[in-house]
């Protein structure tokens, strides 16, 4: 079972976090749990090393760092000593380089699987999400952070606060730092304005935790209803242009709610037919999160129901609405939904807004005015005008043989027909033209516009009520039929893009292209705003540059355009070609937003690009610093002891003294001379100049002068070169320098009085040489991370040398067109595989 975690989270430093911590260790004692001090740091505070006293304190690890020695927190000892509650301070402490973890927040991760409890401290500005705010206001970066997931998975979060005053008095009497910091402290970090900042980011972040843990426990007891713990105001658009009206309503109700939270939320039908202004609701969601809210989107047939339903959810107090656009005729046949909601609301206070749309009435989309095309309403009217008196004229003659009824089902299949045709209005036409020519022409008494027999009075009324109604069913078929097309062609679009972006396609003309082709447009462009926005109608306007286009005659400015797409203050897309309908809209800008995505994409890319070789550069010039700051020095700084020694008058040296410091200076210099060779091959090398003169080759003329030119490490190398090796395609010079390298590597990293054993053999076309140690040996993983310039995995004496005699081997054997293979020796160690051509196969190519 995990431990629990408890953290006490500061305000700023010296708000008595550890105090804290340790005064509930002391309580948890009292109360009979086990508790220990894993790690405490009181800083020389006299009141909290008090608390320290009778409490059991793991002690702590040593580890030797650069030749300094630092302790940090045992986390084997603690999980090994198994108390109930461990405390450990600092959670976002950064352990020295060595350390099990890189990060104490990782130990006290392996105490709590461990089953262990622990109470822990942390800083506001340590937290990762808050670390660019407080060096912002206090203009100090913190290096050591830890991620907020780490803190919100607590169990407990705990604000330790104190005002800024009172921490400022604190200081001044020297209960927080020494008394020659104080003065700087004060002028500096603790300002007051810095710690009222601190203080009220801490607020903040509790509060969102405490929302969190509100949320986990209404959803854990099923709990519908508002509470009304903070207030929350949610405003409802609905994409007219009066929703502009209500977010800056919404968001004064919010300033004047002591900084309530507000969130915009618009229902979108489940069929996605319900038609809004994609436009308005654009510009509406960038005014809701320029006012510091937060824009929402749910799906829902029943708009009241769905508006409370999204505003309990989120523990709203106040739903903001506009007042109906609705005339009183259709108020007769429904409340409507601001009616609606305020009577389903029950503790939510519901305000209804009026706004300037008002008086405008509701409008219908242009496009419902067009469900049908216009050649088919202009049939439909054709055969309503002159289809009923053809049908009159064909009837007229069996009127004495054909019934009153059988007339009207004739008369009603051809206003059924004209309605599938044309659609509502040219069926509406010939159904009041039918009961005309039927009440003349089929209904006695004939020739006059009266009606003898109620029943047939009430066969034309039901006859002109059904025509009416096939006719409206028939035109509401059609308009859903071409919205749901429409949606589909959106969707389908959308899904394009979609994998567009999923597969990774993010080049601006792949993009580009593709937004051309659905829409069949002649051209798309996207504009870049070259320099900064004219500020008045009289200034000169700004130009614009072409980032990338599709298609032929590409825009050179906005104006140009027949279609245009506005994604920020600098970036347009402008497409020529027809006119697009405003329900193409949301498309359109899905592309355009996505091609802003890619246009950054791919500047960040070159970005990356130029800053990679920059970044190596610089890489490679810190590490060649920090090498030639200490490799060179040191056999330099030997060499010149021996000879000034030697030169001193003030010691008579025996010749056997003077024999010793001769080979010490001798070493020396020899050393620094192949470091110096190492460091001018590995630039050659890099530069591509390094000079090669390849020719068969003996090994057993080259393996003797590289284990000679090891000096007194040649003793340690045994093995014997058969002289019945063919003879390599290789540079004498370099694979002598590749084996004394690799020798020397071997015999550093082999124990002592173990030997280095050097052999080879012949393998088809290839000959390997192979260098083995019996030394700690390198985990298959970093094989590749032992040929990286300036790195010394694995060595344990950082002044051994540079490490570049792996690079530099592996590059020169690469050169000369071989391979070097590193593999694990059986029973522990490392061998390095030389791979060079035979001198035959060398030529053959």
């Amino acid at each position: 079972m995990r431990g629990r975690l408890r953290v006490y989270l500061g305000a700023a430093p010296g708000v008595g976090k550890t105090y804290a911590m340790l005064c509930e260790g002391r309580r948890a004692l009292q109360r009979g749990r086990d508790v220990v001090v894993g790690y405490v740091e009181t800083h020389g505070r006299p009141r909290t090393e008090a608390l320290l006293e009778g409490m059991e304190v793991i002690p702590r690890t040593t580890i030797v760092y650069r030749g300094a020695t630092f302790t940090e927190l045992d986390v084997e000892a603690v999980i090994e000593r198994a108390p109930k509650v461990a405390l450990i301070d600092e959670l976002p402490h950064t352990n020295v380089p060595g350390s099990k973890n890189a990060k104490r927040w990782q130990d006290v991760d392996e105490i709590l699987d461990a089953g262990i409890d622990v109470i822990s401290t942390v800083n506001i500005q340590h937290l990762e999400s808050v670390n660019d705010v407080v060096q912002q206001i206090t203009g100090i970066p913190q290096r050591e952070t830890v991620p907020d997931e780490v803190v919100r998975r607590a169990d407990q979060v705990e604000l330790v606060d104190m005002s800024p005053e009172a921490l400022r008095r604190r200081m001044a009497h020297g209960n927080v730092y020494a008394p020659e910091k104080v003065d700087a402290a004060l002028a500096n970090y603790f300002r007051v304005g810095n710690l009222t900042a601190l203080r009220e980011l801490a607020l903040l972040w509790v509060a969102g935790k405490v929302d969190e843990q509100l949320d986990r426990y209404r959803a854990e007891h099923g709990i519908a209803a508002t509470w009304e713990a903070r207030e929350r105001v949610v405003v409802a658009l609905t994409g007219g242009p009066e929703g502009d009206t209500l977010v800056r309503r919404a968001a004064r109700i919010a300033a004047r709610s002591k900084g309530a939270d507000l969130l915009a939320v618009h229902v979108t039908s489940a069929d996605g037919l319900a038609g809004a202004d994609p436009a308005n609701l654009a510009r509406q969601r960038t005014l809701v999160e320029s006012m510091g809210g937060t824009y929402h989107q749910v799906v829902g047939d029943d708009i009241p129901r769905a508006l409370l339903d999204f505003a309990r959810g989120v523990n709203a107090t106040q739903l903001v609405l506009g007042a109906s656009r609705r005339g009183r005729f259709a108020q007769l046949f429904s409340r409507g939904v601001g009616v609606e909601t305020i009577a389903r609301s029950g503790s939510i206070d519901v305000h209804m807004i009026t706004h300037e749309e008002v008086r405008m009435g509701r409008r219908r989309p242009a496009r419902a005015r067009a469900a049908l095309t216009r050649g088919r309403r202009i049939a439909g009217w054709l055969l309503a005008v002159a289809g009923m008196p053809l049908l009159t004229a064909a009837l007229v003659p069996f009127r004495d043989v054909v019934s009153l009824p059988s007339e009207i089902l004739f008369f009603l299949c051809l206003t059924v027909g004209v309605a599938l045709v044309g659609g509502m209005w040219p069926a509406i036409t010939a159904a009041i033209g039918g009961s005309i020519m039927l009440n003349w022409f089929f209904t006695p008494p004939m020739g006059r516009f009266t009606i003898n027999d109620p029943e047939n009075l009430f066969a034309l009324v039901v006859f002109v009520l059904v025509a009416v109604a096939v006719s409206t069913i028939v035109d509401l078929a059609a308009r859903r039929t071409r919205e749901a097309a429409r949606a589909s062609a959106d969707a389908g679009a959308l899904s394009t893009l979609a994998g567009h972006v999923l597969r990774g396609e993010a080049a601006l003309p792949s993009l580009l292209a593709r937004l051309r082709e659905t829409f069949a447009l002649e051209s798309v462009t996207l504009l870049e705003r070259v320099g900064e926005p004219a500020p008045d109608d009289h200034a000169e306007p700004a130009a614009w540059r072409v980032v990338a286009s599709s298609g032929s005659a590409a825009c050179t400015c906005p104006k140009a355009a027949d279609n245009d797409v506005v994604i920020n203050d600098r970036l347009v897309l402008a497409a020529r070609g027809p006119l697009l309908d405003a329900s193409d809209r949301p498309v359109l800008e899905a592309f355009a937003a996505e091609a802003a995505v890619a246009l950054r994409q791919e500047r960040l890319q070159e970005e990356a690009a130029r800053a990679e070789p920059l970044a190596a550069a610089d890489k490679m010039r810190t590490a060649l610093l920090a090498a030639v700051s200490h490799d060179l020095r040191t056999p330099l700084a030997a060499a010149k002891a021996a000879v000034e020694s030697l030169r001193s008058q003030d010691v008579q040296w025996s010749p056997h003294d003077r024999d010793e410091l001769l080979a010490t200076a001798d070493e020396s210099l020899a050393r620094l001379v192949r470091l110096v060779e190492n460091l001018l091959d590995m630039s050659r090398l890099q530069a591509g100049v390094l000079g090669l003169s390849l020719h068969p080759v003996a090994l057993e003329e080259v393996v003797p002068r590289a284990v000679e030119d090891l000096g007194p490490l040649r003793d340690r190398i045994e093995g014997d070169i058969s002289v019945e090796l063919p003879e390599i395609a290789a540079d004498p010079a370099l694979l002598e320098r590749v084996l004394v390298n690799l020798l020397t590597n071997a015999v550093r990293h082999s124990p002592p009085g173990r030997r280095v054993l050097l052999t080879a053999s012949w393998h088809g076309e290839h000959v390997e040489i192979r260098v083995v140690d019996r030394g700690p040996g390198i985990p298959p993983e970093a094989h590749d991370r032992v040929f990286q310039p300036f790195q010394r995995l694995g060595d344990r004496d950082n002044g051994a040398g540079m490490g570049l005699g792996l690079a530099l081997s592996r590059g020169l054997t690469e050169a000369m067109g071989g391979a070097l293979v590193p593999e694990e020796t059986p029973g522990g160690g490392l061998t390095m595989t030389v791979i060079l051509p035979i001198a035959s196969r060398a030529v053959t190519r």
